[in-house]
C-alpha cells in the first residue's frame, strides 16, 4: 500500500503550481478507503501558498472523511522531503499516525507522526 501512495504522491507532484520556487511537491493520503491527492500551490505572497499535504488533507475533510490513516509526500528533490511544521500540526489535528517520505526516485521511509512532531500544541496545552 505504501508504494502505491508514493506513486500517487509522485503523480500529484506533477500537478504542482510552483512558478516561484520551482520546488514541486505532491502528497497522497489514505482516508477511509480512498486516496486523496494534493500538490503545492504557490502564490507570489508566500504566506498564501498551500503545501501539498494540507491540500490532500483538506480535500478529504471537505468531502466528509475524518478517518485519515497515512500520508505520503514526494518532491522533485533527490533527497527526502519532510512535511513542514504547519502540515505536521494539521496532521495531528486529524490524527494521522503514519507519514511516508519519499525521495525523488520513489524510494521511501516511514515515520510515525510522533517521531516528526514530538511536541504538538495539544501536548503543550495539556501539561
Amino acid at each position: 500500500m505504501y508504494q502505491r501512495l508514493v506513486a500517487e504522491a509522485i503523480k500529484a507532484r506533477n500537478q504542482a503550481y510552483a512558478p516561484y520556487s520551482g520546488f514541486r511537491v505532491g502528497a497522497a493520503l489514505l482516508g477511509g478507503d480512498k486516496i486523496y491527492s494534493g500538490c503545492n500551490i504557490e502564490n507570489i505572497s508566500f504566506g498564501a501558498t498551500c503545501c501539498a499535504e494540507r491540500v490532500a488533507i483538506f480535500k478529504a475533510v471537505s468531502e466528509g472523511i475524518r478517518d485519515l490513516k497515512v500520508i505520503a509526500v514526494a518532491s522533485d528533490s533527490l533527497g527526502t522531503t519532510f512535511p513542514c511544521g504547519i502540515c505536521l500540526q494539521v496532521m495531528t489535528e486529524f490524527n494521522i499516525k503514519k507519514v511516508i517520505v519519499s525521495d525523488g526516485g520513489g524510494g521511501y521511509r516511514e515515520y510515525t507522526l510522533d517521531q516528526l512532531l514530538p511536541f504538538t500544541f495539544d501536548d503543550i496545552n495539556s501539561s
